[in-house]
């Protein structure tokens, strides 16, 4: 069954869900505040023709959650343009049964809709690109640091000092690869609003399943 409009009002707002949020909610405005947006990133959102609705399905634990939701609620805010409508993805599970990513309830989502309501764009979890350069830098610490093993083995199995020197590296390069994944969100959603691309973030399945 399709989204209806009935159905989407019912969300909370973006000020309301994070007001609802019961952890990670300083992280999440601290990285609102932090976000820098040109007047380039906001031109695609700022020349809408008409408002987009966008629904949201989210939750308060999830770390692509607090790394993304601030970047749209930030160019909702500064464009005027999008109308956000918040989810909790556990509470409204006939919403995430639509936007499955493959067999995966991946968050968070964003699924953009015209004045029709017919959906026009999709964005999903982090960029593709931002998976893939975390996957190089990660693999090229295991190779750095012979005494961390083999990637693919359980991070329990290792010594408690090696296991936390292990944990400090890989949450350096989660730090020092965040601007790029911001970057990266800015732009896919850009595109996204201007028509360019249908889908955007780590959609697993065909760009072309996107419903009209």
């Amino acid at each position: 069954m399709a989204v209806t409009r009935e159905r989407f009002n019912q969300g909370l707002t973006y000020e309301e869900y994070k007001a609802s949020m019961t952890r990670n909610r300083d992280q999440l405005e601290e990285n609102e505040r932090n976000l820098e947006l040109s007047d380039a990133d906001l031109a695609p959102f700022r020349s809408l023709p008409e408002t987009r609705d966008v629904l949201v399905l989210a939750e308060d634990w999830c770390a692509d959650v607090i790394a993304n939701l601030p970047i749209l609620g930030r160019i909702s805010e500064e464009s005027g343009n999008l109308n956000l409508r918040v989810f909790v993805r556990d509470q409204n599970k006939d919403l995430t049964s639509q936007f499955m990513n493959g067999p995966y309830e991946s968050i968070p989502v964003f699924a953009f809709f015209d004045k029709n309501f017919n959906q026009v764009g999709l964005w999903i979890e982090r960029p593709k690109s931002l998976t893939e350069l975390r996957d190089q830098k990660r693999s090229e610490i295991y190779a750095g640091n012979p005494e961390f093993g083999s990637p693919d083995a359980p991070v329990s199995e290792l010594p408690e000092e090696t296991r936390t020197r292990l944990q400090r590296a890989i949450q350096q390069m989660r730090g020092e690869t965040a601007e790029f994944g911001r970057r990266q969100v800015v732009r896919e959603l850009g595109a996204i609003v201007r028509g360019e691309q249908r889908v955007g973030g780590n959609v697993l399945y065909d760009p072309n399943a996107v419903r009209a």
